[in-house]
């Protein structure tokens, strides 16, 4: 009897059979005499069908959920929550910086997308805040990595976008760190048991505001105006039709063509005298400020993926992001393409770091093909403009045909040389990044 998944953008697959191993040494005698391919399965919150299996077998690290709190750093397993690292940080007076959107995630599926969030405009993507890691490798060896170990075989230098966000591929580059080639790596060269990530201590003063204006241009030319502010943290946006979707469940949100969403350390809020933007803006600095527009930044992919969903048709959502400087350019040219189509879209996202996510609200079969054939030509635009096709969520299996937008054939060969140095069956995370065609027995 086979196991049916499907993880949040719809995607759907199948497995043989679910394992849950108990411990290290339950795992390594399972990877010892197995011969099929693995999926890595965590909360299935993702969107591109990474941890979606094809076949064989649908490997579940729940039970690996040590939650070991220190100054400075906690000793994680790779099927702790990320809410539950939270809850455990706080509680010390420290946070985990990476701040992806659902905090329900599985910690060993934020590493494998390198997962970033709303506060990566200040602190950067997951991979930047593991300390060391423990993986097993498909062949039942298990190896720890400490940050600063570098690689033990040669690779290429691959040429990577000019952006502050990227994850599409693994990131080659000679005597890299074995912890920055193998987060990201969407389950494809190790499975993650556990991992020391870095804890920050929480500032005295957190301060976050909705700010609401009357046109986009004026939401733009502020976004320029904050990305140098030092105390920012957060810098998010919503555009017209993201706040319209966003009214049907938070009606007291003021009618306006566009918001961001900043969230800063310190009181101090001078800054804001260079903008223009409406009085019924938000402000908070307690705990339940800060969870209200949580809720609202949150609730829009939530609310979008089930537009979607009800429509019957998978996400379609872009995960793009392009040069600072190119940022209003890019969006301009979302619209641009969006325009004849008529098809309903919402943009919405990581401006601090020119990384917007444009998700488009397909109501019909036609409308769907439209919007497949989109996220391709939109993917193009970006890397026309040195931009890239994955910014935060991996490729998985929905998008791993995007790579060759952004990387040679020989660049695309020395990946894929990698994987089979460390997986040469080809077991692990079969059909993310590259077609099955391309294992071997």
């Amino acid at each position: 009897m086979s196991i049916l998944l499907e993880d949040a953008s719809g995607f759907k697959g199948d497995a043989a059979r679910l394992v849950t191993p108990e411990n290290e040494a339950a795992l390594v005698a399972f990877l010892k005499s197995n011969n099929e391919p693995i999926t890595l399965v965590g909360a299935l919150s993702g969107v591109t069908g990474g941890a979606i299996p094809l076949s064989g077998t649908a490997l579940s690290l729940a039970k690996f959920n040590r939650c070991d709190i220190g100054p400075g750093s906690a000793r994680v397993g790779a099927g702790l929550l990320l809410s539950d690292l939270q809850a455990a940080s706080k509680a010390s007076k420290q946070f985990y910086a990476p701040d992806p959107t659902y905090n329900g995630a599985s910690l060993g599926g934020t590493f494998a997308t390198n997962a970033s969030g709303a506060r990566s405009f200040r602190f950067g993507a997951t991979r930047r805040h593991v300390l060391a890691l423990r993986v097993a490798f498909a062949d039942g060896t298990i190896r720890e990595f400490q940050r600063g170990e570098t690689i033990d075989f040669p690779v290429p230098a691959i040429p990577l976008p000019a952006t502050t966000k990227h994850q599409a591929g693994y990131p080659l580059a000679p005597g890299m760190d074995w912890i920055d080639l193998l987060i990201g790596s969407e389950g494809t060269l190790g499975i993650f048991l556990e991992a020391t990530v870095q804890l920050l201590p929480l500032p005295p003063v957190l301060l976050s505001g909705v700010l609401f204006f009357d046109s986009e241009a004026a939401a733009l030319q502020a976004v320029d105006a904050f990305r140098p502010v030092p105390q920012l943290r957060m810098l998010e946006y919503f555009d017209a039709e993201s706040l319209n979707l966003l009214r049907e469940i938070l009606p007291e949100s003021p009618h306006c063509p566009a918001a961001l969403l900043i969230e800063q350390e310190g009181d101090d809020l001078d800054y804001l005298d260079s903008v223009s933007f409406h009085p019924n803006s938000w402000f908070g600095s307690t705990d339940a400020d800060r969870e209200r527009f949580r809720k609202f930044r949150h609730a829009l992919p939530e609310r979008v993926n089930d537009t979607v969903r009800r429509n019957g048709f998978m996400k379609m959502g872009t995960d793009y992001a392009v040069p600072i400087e190119r940022n209003a350019e890019m969006i301009a040219r979302y619209r641009q393409l969006l325009a004849p189509t008529h098809i309903r879209y919402v943009i919405y996202g990581h401006i601090g770091d020119a990384h917007v996510h444009v998700n488009m609200l397909p109501a019909t079969p036609a409308q769907a093909e439209k919007s497949q054939h989109l996220l391709h030509e939109f993917a193009h635009e970006s890397v026309l403009r040195g931009g890239t096709v994955g910014a935060e969520h991996g490729l998985g299996k929905r998008k791993r045909d995007l790579l060759h937008l952004q990387f040679s054939a020989s660049d695309l060969e020395a990946m894929k040389a990698v994987k089979t140095r460390l997986d040469p069956r080809w077991l692990l995370g079969q059909g993310n990044l590259f077609p099955c065609e391309n294992s071997s027995s």
